[in-house]
């Protein structure tokens, strides 16, 4: 497995002192949740527990880069022209190779969005990015949240719970979409 950082990443944020975290009018602030981006050992580790819990072999292999990186593999490869979180590609069987050789495929996460989901979901970006890791995982062994009738929600939810993570994407997906007023409809709008 490899994790690979885009030379093009912004950088960090700058961390906040606790003398900085205090105003005068309010008082010492919330701690602010961790954006920077976690260490390729870090992820590395977290990477061979996912791939083992979730039953993947093969080498996988995570690229933390950048939206428009994530905009061009998005445009090229799935013909949409937007930025996303993450991509997966999965790899076509190798004939003649050894099960240990053998690649499962790649995993693209735009560190950019994923900061922006850890701060919106509250927590650190490490998290966020394991988030989407495990994800980009399910697609790679063949889980399609698109078509499978709820299989992969299922799976991602009793793998975040083992591997101690918050909310998976396919969940905040169904929770936003349902937390979502309905159109109203006017007194002379008809139901087709």
């Amino acid at each position: 497995m490899m994790i690979l950082l885009d030379p093009d990443l912004e950088p960090d944020p700058a961390p906040v002192s606790p003398a900085a975290a205090q105003t005068a009018a309010s008082g010492p602030s919330e701690p602010k949740q961790d954006l920077r981006v976690p260490t390729a050992r870090t992820l590395a580790r977290f990477l061979a527990k996912a791939q083992e819990a979730v039953g993947l072999s093969g080498q996988v292999t995570v690229l933390l880069t950048t939206d428009a990186a994530l905009r061009d593999l998005n445009r090229r490869f799935r013909g949409k022209n937007k930025a996303t979180d993450v991509l997966s590609f999965p790899a076509k069987p190798l004939q003649n190779a050894k099960p240990a050789g053998q690649v499962a495929g790649d995993i693209a996460i735009s560190v950019k969005t994923a900061r922006c989901q850890a701060a919106e979901q509250g927590h650190a970006l490490a998290t966020e990015i394991k988030v989407l890791i495990l994800h980009g995982l399910l697609h790679l062994a063949g889980y399609d949240h698109d078509s499978d009738a709820g299989r992969m929600r299922r799976r991602e939810r009793d793998l975040r719970a083992q591997l101690g993570l918050p909310l998976g994407l396919i969940e905040r997906t169904s929770l936003q979409q349902s937390t979502r007023p309905k159109p109203r409809r006017t007194a002379g709008a008809r139901k087709r």
